[in-house]
C-alpha cells in the first residue's frame, strides 16, 4: 500500500527566531510516522529573513516550496500555500508551533478509522513568561470542558463551541480544507483582520467530525513583550467579532453585550476620572476570583490579576475596531 502523503503549509510573518526549532520538531514527528510529506512554506511579507531561514531549517530534510508575497495576512497566505500543495492530506501549521512526538504517527494510524479531520491539543509554552501564563490561564478557564480531563473526543456543530479548536495546527483532508477556504467569508473586507480559525472549522464540522485529543499536539510559544502582547490583545478582539458575532455562536450573546458595558464603562470614567481607579481594581479583582475559583497557582492569580485590566481594555479597543470594520464594509457593500 503507497504511503499517504502529506503537504504541511506554514504560513509566516517575521518568524525567523521561531521557524528551526518548529522544523526540526515537524521534521522529528514525519520521519516517526509513515507519511509521505513535503512542505509550502509563505513568506507573507516578512522583514527578518524568515523564507531563507525555513530554506536552511529544511534543507535536504523534506521537499520544500517557499512562496512569497506581500503582507496580506495568515489567511490569504495559507490560500497561497493550499494552491501549491499537492498531498492527500494538509497540515496547517503556524510558524511558533511545535509539533508533539508523536502526534503525525497518531492521526495517521487513526485515519483507517475514518478519523480524518484532527485538531490539536494546543498546550502554551510558559516558560516564566507572564503574558504566556496570563493567555494559558485564559484559555483552560474558557475551554474548562476539556483542559480539566483531556481526552480522546470528536464534535460536530452541535456541540462545536463546547471544545478548543484552532487552525494553528490543524490536519485534514486538502480537498476539505479547500472547499472550506472557498466558502469562507469574512465580515470584514480585508482579510488580515478575520477570524481564520473558527467561521471556517465551523463549516467543516458541519461535514466532518473534528477529532481531538492529547495524542496529536504541540506547543506554542506566545508572544513575551509588553508590546506584542498589547498589539496581540487588540487583534483578538477584532477577530473574536468577526468569529463570534455570529447567532450560531454561544459566545453572541456576551459579544453583544460587550459594547454596552465597555461604552458605559468608558463613559463613566470619562465623567468621572477618579473611577478609572476603581474600574481597575475591579477588573483584577474579579479575574483574580475566577482565577482562584478554578485552582489556580497563587503565582498564576497573580499574574492574572496584574495583567487582566490591560488585557480587558486592549481587547475591548478590539472589538470596537471590528464594529467599526464591520459597518464601514457594509457601508461600501
Amino acid at each position: 500500500m503507497a504511503a499517504p502523503t502529506l503537504s504541511v503549509v506554514i504560513p509566516v510573518h517575521d518568524e525567523a527566531a521561531h521557524l528551526p526549532t518548529t522544523v526540526a520538531a515537524l521534521v522529528a514527528a514525519v520521519e516517526e510516522s509513515g507519511f509521505l510529506a513535503d512542505v509550502v512554506v509563505v513568506d507573507d511579507g516578512s522583514s527578518d529573513g524568515s523564507a531563507a531561514v525555513a530554506q536552511r531549517a529544511l534543507a535536504g530534510r523534506l521537499p520544500l516550496q517557499v512562496v512569497t508575497q506581500p503582507n496580506r495576512g495568515r489567511f490569504e497566505a495559507r490560500r497561497a500555500g493550499l494552491e501549491r500543495a499537492r498531498g492527500e492530506h494538509v497540515l496547517l501549521l503556524d510558524g511558533r508551533v511545535r509539533v508533539r512526538p508523536g502526534s503525525l504517527a497518531h492521526v495517521e494510524r487513526r485515519l483507517a478509522a475514518g478519523e480524518v479531520v484532527w485538531t490539536a491539543d494546543v498546550r502554551i509554552d510558559v516558560g516564566g513568561n507572564p503574558f504566556a501564563t496570563f493567555q494559558n490561564v485564559l484559555t483552560e478557564i474558557a475551554w474548562r470542558d476539556y483542559f480539566e480531563r483531556p481526552r480522546a473526543l470528536s464534535f460536530d456543530e452541535s456541540d462545536f463551541d463546547r471544545y478548543p479548536k484552532g487552525t494553528t495546527c490543524f490536519f485534514a483532508p486538502r480537498e476539505l480544507v479547500v472547499a472550506a477556504v472557498h466558502a469562507f467569508a469574512s465580515r470584514y473586507a480585508d482579510t488580515r483582520d478575520a477570524n481564520d480559525d473558527t467561521p471556517l472549522l465551523r463549516w467543516v464540522s458541519a461535514r466532518e467530525r473534528i477529532h481531538l485529543s492529547p495524542d496529536f499536539g504541540c506547543e506554542y510559544t506566545a508572544r513575551g513583550t509588553l508590546g506584542s502582547f498589547l498589539r496581540h490583545s487588540v487583534h483578538r478582539g477584532t477577530v473574536f467579532l468577526d468569529g463570534h458575532g455570529r447567532r450560531e455562536s454561544r459566545f453572541f450573546p456576551l459579544a453583544v453585550a460587550s459594547f454596552p458595558v465597555t461604552a458605559g464603562v468608558a463613559l463613566a470614567c470619562l465623567a468621572r476620572p477618579r473611577s478609572l481607579r476603581a474600574v481597575v481594581l475591579a477588573t483584577s479583582a474579579g479575574a483574580a476570583a475566577i482565577a482562584l475559583r478554578t485552582r489556580r497557582s497563587r503565582s498564576e492569580v497573580v499574574t492574572v490579576a496584574g495583567l487582566a485590566p490591560v488585557w480587558a481594555a486592549a481587547f475591548a479597543v478590539g472589538l470596537w475596531r471590528g464594529l467599526v470594520l464591520q459597518l464601514a464594509h457594509r457601508a461600501r457593500g
